[in-house]
């Protein structure tokens, strides 16, 4: 089991639901998934094959591929090209992916001074972005700069506002800018 989802389920969700006032247990907020998105554009199929790999492999799971719905003919973009990767985490995959992320990946950021608050929409789900994918240490250097994309990661919460979602994310060591 993830260690994250068993220390939510041992401390964490009583102390939320204490701390929210919440009456009944199945009201305390939980992660439901997460959805690390990645979309790099037109690019050669070299580059486009290890930024899928790279996702795989920070995520455990093979990506879904997303194309493009319509052509545009100033951005040399055609139906059905290739122009992004997702996937989305439930279960121990998403533990053992936000506890990477928590506590591996976003403190290697250089001059880190925690995510952003905004990023929370009014159903209780938060969204950040990172500008690049090499900051996790599943992904080995290779000094090729040009494979390095960002990526949007999605936590989808069953919390009722953004208040709620907020203090599940803050327990769960979330490092939220400005506290």
């Amino acid at each position: 089991m993830a260690r994250l989802k068993d220390k939510y389920q041992k401390e964490w969700a009583p102390a939320l639901q204490k701390k929210l006032e919440l009456s009944n247990k199945m009201l305390t907020p939980r992660l439901d998934k997460i959805v690390v998105n990645m979309g790099f554009g037109i690019v050669e199929k070299d580059v486009q094959k290890k930024i899928v790999e790279n996702l795989g492999l920070l995520t455990g799971q093979h990506p879904v591929l997303c194309k493009a719905r319509k052509s545009i003919s100033n951005f040399k973009l055609r139906d059905g090209m290739i122009i992004g990767a997702k996937v989305t985490l439930r279960g121990d995959r998403m533990y053992e992916f936000a506890d990477r992320l928590i506590n591996s990946a976003l403190p290697r950021i250089r001059d880190f001074r925690g995510v952003p608050k905004r990023g929370f929409d009014k159903f209780g789900n938060y969204t950040m972005g990172l500008k690049e994918h090499s900051i996790f240490p599943e992904i080995v250097d290779t000094g090729n700069h040009a494979v390095d994309v960002g990526m949007d990661i999605t936590f989808v919460t069953t919390a009722a506002n953004n208040t709620h979602a907020r203090e599940l994310l803050e327990i769960m060591g979330m490092p939220f800018a400005g506290r």
